[in-house]
Parts: C-alpha cells; structure tokens; sequence
C-alpha cells in the first residue's frame, strides 16, 4: 500500500472511531463571526501585556493547512478565506475535547471560538476555548505542489489548488474584481447589460469553428454560439444606443496557451461612433480597470512593465508588415506574398486568399514584437466581413486589433449598417466555405433583414476577459486565469 491509500485508510478509521464516540464527521450550520485577515490585521500592533490585560475573543471557521501535536497541546494553522492564523489547543482548557483533537489531520475543517494572545515569539494566536468539527478530509492535502510536472494535476484538481496556492486564489480574486470595474465602468458610461442567445441557429460574428448540438423537441441543428454581434447590432437596429454583453463564446478549436474552447468576452456597441473613438475610449477603459484593480498603469509582466499609459501607438496592418521586411509587391501580389511565406516555413492552409496570407505572415513576424500597447488598424476588407470600408481606401475597413504582451486583447471596427453590401460580404464568405474554408460565416437573412429596418452607425468592440486578466496577473497560460479549463480525460 503507498503512502497515500495508508494515510486514507488511516483518516477511514479514525472517522469511524469518531461516529462511535457519537460525533458527526460532517458537521451542521456554524456561525463564524470573524476572519483570520481581519483579526490580524486589527491586532498587529497590539501587545502581549493588552491582550493579556484585556483578553478578547473570536469565532472563525477554516481549514487546517498545518498541524504540530506535543501531548497536551497542539498548534495548528487555520486557513480561511482571508487568510491563515495560528490556534493553540490546550487539553486543561477543553477537557475531553482534546480527544478529538488527536482525531484531527490536516484538511479538516473546524470552527474555533478562542482567545487571541501572543505565544513567547509573539505571533498571534487564537487559544482554544471551544471548537466543532465541521468535515473530515478523507484525502491528505499534497505535500509538494509545485512545479511543472504537476502542472496539469493543479487545473485538474482546482479545488486542491485553491487550498493550498494562496497565489492562485488571489488571481481568481483580482478576476472577480476585473469582472466588477468592467461593469461598473459601463454603467457610469450609460450602458446597459443585456443578454443574447448562447445557442444559434447560425453561427456567425466571427470566423471561427462552432461547436454544434441538436434541439430533440424541434429537431434543429444548433451552434454555441462563437460571438453575440450579430444579435447585439440587431438591438442597436432596435433603438438601444450603448449595450455590452459579458459572457461566454465557445469555439471549436485548438488548445494552447491562449485558447481555451470556452472563453469569456466582452463585446459593446455604441451608436453614432466609429473605431477612431473607440480607441481613446479603450485606452479608458483598460486604464481605469489596471487603476481600479492594481493601483498602477505601470504592470509587471514577466520580465518587462507593460505601461499603459495613453495615448498608445497606432499602426496600419500594412505598414508593420513592411516594417517586418515584407516586400511591397508581397503586400500586392498573392503569388508573391505565398513565396516570401513558404521561404520562411510559415504555414499557409490550402486555399488560402491574399489576405489570409498577409494575416499568416503578421502573426509570424509582427506579433511577438507587440509588446508595449499597439494599436494595429485598416484589415483587408476581406479578412473583416462585418467592418465598415475606409472611404479613402475602399479595400480596407475601419477596424483595429488591440496588442499587448504579444497577444491581441481587443478587436474593434467601424460596423457595417450597409445592408447591400453586408449580403454580398456573406455571399462570398458562403463562397469561401464552398471551397473549404471552414471558418468563413454563414449567410444570414434575418440580420440582413434587420439592416434593411436601418442601423445607426456605430462602432462595437470584443475585449477578451481571459487574456485581460492574464495581463494584470502575471500569467502566461489561459488555464492559469480559467477555474476549470478544458483537458483531456483523465487517464
């Protein structure tokens, strides 16, 4: 028997003495009244001699994470959400509940009411007056955790992770709180939240695989859905001016570092604005967030400090492919574009147009040096089936990806409310996905029809959450920021 199953065995039998003795393993309601952080943080400059002149006391709940038995005492450290404390069991003050107490492990979950004092290397105590146990951990809590080999046991097993990586839970915090700004800076900007379908009947609002279900009562082919634009802009064609949707979008794709098949996003749409708006009005946003959550513009990130201080660089696609060593009549010429990126082994799926080319060949060479907030604007129209064209240059739209730590954080356009030329867009998306391009976007009727009602214009941004919250913790992996994200059965 390894170590593990003994210490379970061992755990199995002292639950089983605990039942005879007549006490629950896993206890009722507890009223706990204080917290571990709170206590701490009020007495940290008082005495020895206060304390013990005026003693008070507290009533917490936790876990214990550490355990030390002398006979006849014990000190152990509570963890609760805040925080850990140490406690101090004597067995003169509980009498025969000092038994239970040589029935404890590391993991259970106990409520304490004791009296704070300080031990003889003045740390803050709690000395046991009365305890409850609340559960019996089964399960001994893992000794060494960290490190890369145990990497996917941490996302597999969250729930083990959040005991015992303190660091962990306060990414999760810090997403809470990212979560709450977002919200309450839209609403300060007179937003409203709305909620749309998360199943399709047409995937579209973005060109991406969908994951696809069936409807049994209706016998219906359905999409989770890869983006809510489509429906968000027919709100807009309904007389809603400023709306943003945080929620999920799902999409069929590869696992990696930045992608996780289900993801959290943002997406907001204001009437009467266009993309050059919206980029002053991200530089707001991303600026009171980091305020909001870290005090500070200036964020730590690996071995760099990403500044987000505004105004940020701006810079069209074209040019920063040039910047890159891209030749001009590789930006003008789909043959030449091919050769230049099969020379330098950048993969290019079978079909591909010029623009998916130039989009390959961007990826490769000018992303990672997206370091610093850039602002990358004007796509080929045809990498952008839901943008408005540039006047001036009637092959590029209005649009901007956001950059930040080599990764695209935002994506952002002037909408297209012109109803003629949206459908001839979907009909060559449908042309496309006829020649096999499994990401280009369905035909949709209905969201041509509600542009035919009129659309103001408008400008509609997607921010992804994920990503974000990986900037503003110092993470460089999705799972890192996702509770549960997805993995491969476990063996």
């Amino acid at each position: 028997m390894d170590e593990a199953n003994e210490q379970r065995e061992q755990r199995l039998k002292k639950l089983e003495e605990l039942r005879q003795a007549g006490i629950e393993p896993f206890g009722q309601r507890f009223e706990a009244t204080d917290h571990a952080a709170e206590i701490l943080g009020c007495y940290r400059e008082t005495s020895k001699e206060d304390l013990d002149a005026h003693p008070v006391s507290f009533v917490i709940a936790g876990r214990i994470v550490a355990l030390r038995d002398f006979g006849k005492a014990a000190f152990a450290h509570l963890q609760d959400s805040s925080g850990k404390i140490q406690v101090y069991f004597r067995k003169d003050l509980i009498a025969e509940h000092y038994a239970i107490v040589k029935k404890l492990d590391i993991g259970d979950i106990v409520g304490i009411k004791g009296r704070l004092f300080r031990t003889r290397t003045q740390e803050l105590t709690l000395e046991v007056e009365d305890f409850t146990l609340l559960t019996k951990s089964l399960r001994p809590l893992p000794e060494k955790w960290h490190g890369l080999k145990d990497i996917e046991t941490r996302y597999r097993q969250r729930y083990v992770d959040l005991i015992v990586n303190p660091e962990v839970r306060r990414t999760f915090e810090t997403r809470s709180a990212v979560m709450k700004a977002l919200r309450d800076f839209f609403e300060a900007h007179g937003f409203i939240e709305v909620e749309t379908p998360m199943m399709h009947q047409i995937p579209g609002g973005a060109t991406a695989r969908p994951f696809k279900t069936h409807h049994n009562a209706l016998d219906l082919d359905l999409y989770l859905r890869i983006a809510p634009e489509l429906y968000l802009k027919r709100l807009l064609v309904g007389g809603y001016e400023r709306i943003y949707e945080l929620n999920k979008n799902f999409r069929n794709e590869g696992i990696s570092t930045k992608h996780n098949p289900e993801f959290t996003m943002l997406e907001f749409y204001m009437a009467y604005k266009d993309y050059t708006f919206l980029m002053e009005f991200t530089e707001e946003i991303f600026s009171f967030i980091a305020n909001k959550t870290l005090g500070t513009l200036n964020v730590p990130y690996g071995d760099t400090v990403i500044d987000l201080t505004p105004p940020w660089k701006r810079l069209p696609m074209l040019d920063a492919l040039r910047e890159k060593g891209l030749p001009d009549d590789a930006v003008a010429d789909f043959d030449k574009a091919l050769a230049w990126a099969r020379e330098r082994n950048i993969e290019i799926e079978k079909g591909a147009s010029h623009a998916r080319v130039l989009d390959e060949i961007f990826k490769e060479i000018v992303e990672p040096g997206l370091v610093q907030p850039t602002f990358i604007i004007d796509y080929p129209v045809e990498l952008s089936p839901l943008a408005k064209r540039k006047r001036d240059n009637p092959a590029l739209v209005e649009r901007f990806e956001l950059f930040i730590a080599s990764r695209e954080i935002a994506n952002a356009f002037s909408e297209l409310n012109d109803p003629i030329d949206q459908e001839e867009r979907f009909l060559r998306q449908v042309e496309a996905r006829e020649q096999g391009d499994e990401e280009a976007q369905h035909m949709d009727e209905d969201f041509v029809r509600a542009l035919q009602y009129g659309m103001p214009p408008a400008a509609g941004e997607g921010i992804g959450i994920d990503r974000l919250v990986m900037l503003l913790t110092n993470c460089f992996s999705i799972r890192d920021v996702i509770l549960f994200p997805q993995l491969k059965p476990e063996q």
